[in-house]
C-alpha cells in the first residue's frame, strides 16, 4: 500500500505539474514515472516483492510464482494505496481546479485497450525477465523496470494515459468519482501482464540443476 502510495502521488503529481504549465512535458512526466517506480523497487522490493501493480500480481499468480490465496490482499492494497494518494493530490490541486491525474483514451476505445495490452505485455515481460530468472542480473531489476515504464510512457502516454496498472487507473477513477472508461484499463493491462508471464514462461531457457545452483554461488 506505502509503495502504490508514493508510486501514484509523484507520477500522477508529475503530470499534473505539467497541466498546471510548469513545462515538464511528456519527457519529464515519463521520467517521474519511470524512476519513481525504480526507486520503490529498490525500497520495498525485498519487503513485498515490490508489485504495486494488481495486473503484475495477478500475472505472477496465473503462472504459478505467487500464491492466489494471498492475491485480494495485494490488491485491495494497491487500490487502497492509490486511491488514498489521489485523494491527497485532490486535496493539494483543488483550488487549481484540477484534482487527479486521470488516464483516459485520446482516441477510439479499440487504440487505448491496444497500447494498454501492448505496453503491458512488454512490462510484464521484463519484469519476468530480470525477476524471476536466475541467471538475470537482479541488481539492475528496478533499472531495467523502471526503464521500460519510462519508454511506455514516452510511446503511449498521448494515446491511452500509459498506465499499465488498474490500481494507477481506478485510483483518480475513484477520487473524481468519473468510472467512464475505466473498464478500458482494467482489462487492457491485466491481459497484457498474462500474457506477457505466459510467453516469457514459454521462452524461458532450460535451466539445468547444475547451472542453477552455479548461479545462486555466484
Amino acid at each position: 500500500m506505502v509503495g502504490t502510495y508514493f508510486l501514484i502521488f509523484v507520477g500522477c503529481a508529475s503530470a499534473l505539474m505539467d497541466a498546471h504549465k510548469h513545462n515538464m512535458g511528456i519527457v519529464g512526466v515519463a521520467i517521474s514515472w519511470g524512476f519513481i517506480v525504480m526507486v520503490m523497487i529498490y525500497t520495498i522490493g525485498h519487503v513485498s516483492g515490490g508489485h504495486f501493480n494488481p495486473a503484475v500480481t495477478i500475472a505472477f499468480a496465473s503462472v504459478g510464482r505467487f500464491p492466489w490465496k494471498s492475491v485480494p490482499a495485494y490488491v485491495a492494497a494497491q487500490v487502497l494505496g492509490s486511491t488514498l494518494a489521489c485523494a491527497t493530490l485532490r486535496i493539494f490541486y483543488q483550488t487549481k481546479g484540477v484534482y487527479v491525474s486521470m488516464t483516459l483514451p485520446s482516441g477510439t476505445w479499440i487504440e487505448s485497450l491496444g497500447w494498454e495490452f501492448i505496453i503491458t505485455f512488454l512490462l510484464m515481460f521484463v519484469i519476468c525477465g530480470v525477476a524471476t530468472d536466475s541467471r538475470a542480473i537482479g541488481k539492475l531489476s528496478g533499472v531495467a523496470v523502471g526503464g521500460t515504464v519510462l519508454f511506455n510512457v514516452l510511446i503511449a502516454g498521448a494515446v491511452s494515459g500509459a498506465s499499465m496498472n488498474p490500481a494507477r487507473s481506478m485510483g483518480p477513477a475513484f477520487v473524481k468519482g468519473n468510472l467512464e472508461n475505466l473498464w478500458i484499463y482494467l482489462v487492457g493491462p491485466t491481459a497484457g501482464a498474462i500474457s506477457g508471464a505466459y510467453t516469457y514462461n514459454l521462452l524461458r531457457p532450460i535451466v539445468t540443476p547444475q547451472e542453477n545452483e552455479e548461479g545462486k554461488k555466484v
